[in-house]
């Protein structure tokens, strides 16, 4: 399956049917007019002489357009993360993958501060230039049988790269990953079938497009179903979302656990009730959150979880299968499988170890960097860099990061269970985030960064209840706001060092 082909296909199918309705310009567009603006944005992308075009332009009809037209075109596109360091990013995108045009957006760059960088060509000014005979040529290209039309356009093969996100890099500088149209196309499929999606659902798309879950779920899943998108550029415009799902009559959308809770926050009853699906990735879903959702909504926030070397989706609950606390049953086409974290030996159900993922949706690798690509695919399994724990009933129990796992006094120490026994007892409001810093006795100690000053005892003589001595923090810290990613997942690289930073200045 090439994706841009499909995306032919459909937009032959629903012609006149809205393909975007655009929220941030208030524009409509048809899947015939998406079909026409793309082929003559291929026209113009054509004669770059790249393989891989950037693309940094906010979510909208404008960023899934050039995306198709880039495909269309014969080449790849390259997402660049806008939400910080722009301008870096992009330089660092150019570096990485030997390009140099990026396709962004003028209005977005003043609006975020970002100076200009070389090759930056702006999709205002491409849209301004067009004349009547680039709008003819694609009219009448867009006319053409299907067969016709099919050829006429690039083709390729379901291995070649669709396209190049970057990891977060949370941990450590971003990896740039290939994801093919195989790769994709089967996660879109698996999604397709397990949410029971038609055409006739209406999609939510406000993450970013530089996300693989916006990449994926937010755009190429409500194309390859014939659906309406509904984008809106900023998701944190909490009050502005939830109006915006209920006046568009909103079926599916899916967010990070940090929006969720601000469009908890600023919705009012009866704004959710078109919603069939809502999911939360990326990152924990607290049970607070969960049952804010059914007691406001009587909507049940599903939680699933994937990664961006999995494209991303590789287990979700579901509105009928759904164990709070769990991120789901895997996908059907995915295979999981727990394994030792010494031995690598795969473990019974119930046991806690690394999460293995094997399928059509793991990556092709890290572009130009056959080393960690090695690393982490062996035999086809993806070593996702995760704990967890499957079920008895093919649930897969997420446990965090390996590397949010600590070594105290010969004891493996899981942040993240510190950090959710932490959360219940924190006071509404309160965020938190359990890191570790080096220890010259111990190795390592942990410590609780905070966002406003709380009862340390109190606090600490009821985690003692349900933790073991080892894993309660050794101090806490208060940091006002935490940095987040792009992404909203809250960013650990930073706060480590920020706590880090702060201790070593008390000393």
């Amino acid at each position: 399956m090439l994706l841009h082909q499909e995306f032919i296909k459909n937009a032959k199918k629903y012609g006149e049917k809205p393909a975007i309705i655009d929220r941030t310009t208030e524009k409509k567009i048809t899947y015939n007019k998406a079909l026409i603006a793309s082929l003559i944005l291929a026209g113009k992308f054509k004669k770059y002489h790249d393989g891989f075009i950037g693309i940094m332009v906010p979510t909208s009809a404008g960023c899934m357009l050039s995306v198709l037209g880039v495909l269309l075109a014969g080449k790849v596109p390259v997402m660049i993360n806008y939400s910080t360091g722009a301008a870096n990013n992009a330089e660092y995108a150019q570096r990485k993958c030997g390009f140099k045009t990026i396709i962004a957006s003028r209005a977005l760059l003043e609006k975020i501060g970002c100076r200009l960088v070389s090759g930056m060509v702006f999709i205002e000014d491409i849209m301004e230039d067009l004349g009547p005979a680039d709008k003819m040529r694609a009219l009448l290209k867009s006319k053409l049988p299907i067969g016709f039309l099919l050829k006429a356009v690039h083709r390729g093969e379901p291995d070649d790269n669709l396209v190049i996100l970057f990891t977060s890099g949370s941990e450590k500088d971003p990896k740039a990953v290939q994801l093919t149209h195989r790769n994709i196309g089967s996660n879109v499929m698996d999604i397709g079938k397990v949410l029971t999606v038609t055409s006739d659902d209406i999609m939510l798309a406000n993450l970013p497009l530089f996300h693989v879950f916006g990449h994926n779920v937010d755009f190429w899943l409500p194309l390859l179903f014939g659906m309406t998108i509904v984008s809106y550029a900023n998701p944190l415009e909490y009050k502005k979302i939830c109006a915006i799902v209920r006046e568009e009559k909103v079926s599916l959308m899916v967010g990070t656990p940090s929006f969720f809770s601000g469009y908890l926050r600023q919705s009012d009853p009866g704004d959710f009730s078109s919603l069939r699906v809502a999911v939360a990735g990326a990152d924990k879903t607290p049970d607070s959150l969960r049952a804010g959702f059914l007691e406001k909504h009587s909507l049940e926030l599903c939680e699933g979880y994937g990664t961006t070397e999995t494209s991303p989706v590789v287990a979700t609950n579901l509105p009928n299968a759904n164990k709070p606390g769990s991120v789901g049953k895997v996908l059907p086409s995915v295979r999981v499988k727990i394994v030792d974290i010494n031995s690598g030996e795969a473990l019974p159900p119930g046991g806690e170890g690394k999460i293995l993922v094997k399928g059509d949706l793991v990556m092709k690798g890290y572009f130009d960097d056959l080393e960690e690509t090695s690393l982490r695919i062996k035999d086809g399994w993806y070593e996702t860099g995760d704990m967890g724990v499957l079920d008895e009933e093919g649930y897969l129990w997420h446990r965090g990061r390996l590397k949010r796992f600590v070594k105290i006094g010969g004891e493996m120490v899981s942040l993240v269970r510190v950090e959710s026994a932490l959360l219940h007892l924190l006071p509404e409001g309160i965020d938190c985030c359990v890191v570790e810093v080096p220890d010259s006795l111990k190795g390592a100690r942990i410590v609780a960064a905070v966002t406003h000053q709380v009862n340390e005892k109190k606090i600490l003589k009821r985690m003692a209840e349900e933790l073991p001595t080892i894993a309660l923090p050794k101090q806490f810290v208060v940091l006002g706001e935490f940095p987040k990613m792009g992404s909203g997942k809250i960013d650990f690289r930073t706060i480590t060092e920020m706590v880090r930073q702060q201790l070593q200045g008390n000393h």
